[in-house]
């Protein structure tokens, strides 16, 4: 990387805010149809993890519901331990006030995150390369392998991942709803170590959605929502 862009990307991350939980937020309907109030903005960055895209943090579509964002965030600290060579990225999660997300069918309310698939790269943990050029990692095409070019889906990181996911959420009283995955993939995480319980626990996707799931994986959190006044 230029030095230049070694630079500008040190500002950002130490210019980036943590998220501030002093308020907690409020959902109002569905992840379909709905909105938020204090929603908060997850750092661009940890220790294992970061955002799929300076510039979309920047745009703010990284907004989420308060009790979601400290699930994820004690989520990452628990995998410094149980995954502690593992890298992890966070797509998009929605914006500041909810509603429309645009190109998302869902996103509106605060309760749903898309993480970029964690790859291998010669069989280390690597961030998923994203980009302009390939719809800052959106646009990657994996095959029915978890196979893209020299990377390769790293299914037993992503299984730690949604462990830990389901254990945190349950720990904060939440839960997850869904996990949407390419189905063809799915096979692969019941191969891990953690598939048994992923299996039994929850629930993934059996049909195809409207736009893959090979390059990232959409989960959906429980949270008890107010009505959507219309």
């Amino acid at each position: 990387m230029p030095f230049s862009r070694i630079i500008v990307a040190l500002i950002i991350v130490s210019a980036a805010p943590t998220p501030v939980f002093s308020g907690e937020s409020v959902c109002y309907g569905t992840a379909q149809s709905g909105r938020l109030e204090n929603g908060v903005q997850l750092p661009i960055g940890g220790r294992n993890f970061s955002s799929y895209s300076a510039a979309g943090w920047l745009a703010g579509r990284m907004y989420l519901h308060s009790q979601v964002a400290e699930v994820l965030l004690s989520t990452f600290r628990e995998l410094e331990t149980s995954a502690h060579d593992k890298l992890f990225v966070v797509g998009e999660t929605g914006p500041a006030l909810g509603g429309r997300f645009p190109p998302h069918r869902t996103h509106q309310n605060g309760t749903s995150v898309d993480f970029m698939v964690p790859v291998l790269l010669d069989g280390k943990s690597v961030s998923l390369p994203t980009s302009l050029t390939n719809q800052f990692g959106y646009g990657i095409e994996f095959d029915d392998r978890g196979q893209w070019q020299s990377y390769q889906i790293d299914f037993h990181a992503m299984a730690e991942h949604l462990y830990q996911l389901d254990v945190q959420s349950k720990a904060n009283g939440l839960g997850i709803v869904r996990v949407i995955l390419e189905v063809p993939l799915q096979k692969y995480l019941w191969k891990t170590a953690r598939g048994p319980y992923l299996r039994q626990n929850i629930t993934f996707s059996t049909r195809q959605a409207w736009v893959r799931h090979d390059e990232h994986y959409h989960v959906d959190f429980r949270v008890k929502c107010k009505a959507q006044k219309f």
